[in-house]
């Protein structure tokens, strides 16, 4: 009787649906990544890199989703943010997001580290990652982004936790956050304060939202350590806060209330250009009572 190769390799129906069917799937071929595109870094991702449950419905979790980098939003002291959609590939769910991605040393403007950094947790004494950080090394340059960037990461997750408006935090992949893109009515990009110019009842609003946002991160033990109209997103009429890696612990930081005092003078210098009555003591005063 002669073999027929083909006949013993394929199961006949009755064998097939006997199979244990968790070891069942189906293959779907997919179209060759293009030129700005990725595989989705979620899956990739721990836990603990991931944004706090629950996730928003717009979060796409998909293992087979692809990246598409749509350009550039804007370049910083520390780190660029890109534009970024991540799309579905079955069930056509999209969602745009800001991709945040650090610099290593050598590409930052921004070198006024050491007042931000006291009080905070650092690598151990003597170790390979602290040996690293004082040489300068290639390495040490790559470990000091990702301290930045994790930095951020944290104060994100925790401020989104106690309610405030910054960004949703999606999730962390070393020195690149992605989180929500903070859009306008229009679904365009929210401008920063800085380029708006507010009616009174709306900087009205704005202020009053400044104060409870200033002194809920109080509240939170941080101030913001870099605050301006730059860093500020006006969404509508929804006051939204970003730029948050240097953000200074108020009590482990000798110079905390001096942070949170340049804060409050800062932007109420913005509000008093534009007619408000807006104080910077007083908005000081109503933080430092949040915070103790």
């Amino acid at each position: 009787m002669q073999h027929d190769p083909e006949a013993s390799a394929s199961p006949d129906r009755g064998e097939a649906e006997s199979f244990d069917q968790h070891y069942v799937f189906d293959y779907t071929p997919v179209d060759e990544l293009a030129a700005g595109q990725r595989w989705s870094t979620w899956g990739q991702c721990q836990p603990l890199s991931r944004g706090p449950q629950p996730w928003p419905d717009w979060v796409v979790t998909d293992d087979a989703a692809v990246d598409t980098e749509l350009g550039v939003l804007k370049t910083g002291k520390e780190a660029d943010v890109f534009i970024v959609e991540r799309a579905a590939p079955f069930d056509d769910r999209t969602a745009r997001m800001a991709a945040k991605r650090y610099r290593d040393s050598d590409h930052r403007t921004f070198h006024h580290n050491a007042a931000y950094l006291e009080g905070r947790r650092m690598p151990r004494k003597g170790g390979r990652e602290a040996r690293a950080l004082a040489k300068g090394s290639s390495h040490g340059r790559a470990v000091a982004a990702g301290m930045w960037a994790w930095a951020e990461w944290e104060r994100l997750v925790q401020l989104h936790r106690a309610g405030l408006p910054v960004p949703y935090p999606v999730q962390i992949d070393g020195t690149e956050i992605l989180m929500e893109l903070v859009c306008d009515p229009d679904g365009q990009p929210a401008p920063r304060l800085s380029a708006t110019r507010p009616g009174p009842d709306l900087l009205d609003s704005l202020w009053q939202q400044l104060t409870d946002t200033l002194t809920g991160l109080a509240a939170c033990g941080y101030a913001h350590g870099d605050l301006s109209a730059y860093n500020l997103l006006v969404a509508g009429e929804r006051l939204v806060i970003i730029d948050l890696p240097q953000a200074v612990d108020l009590v482990a930081n000798p110079r905390g209330m001096e942070f949170l005092h340049r804060d409050c003078r800062n932007v109420a210098g913005w509000f008093a250009a534009r007619g408000h009555r807006g104080d910077a003591e007083e908005l000081f005063a109503h933080a430092v009572a949040a915070a103790f």
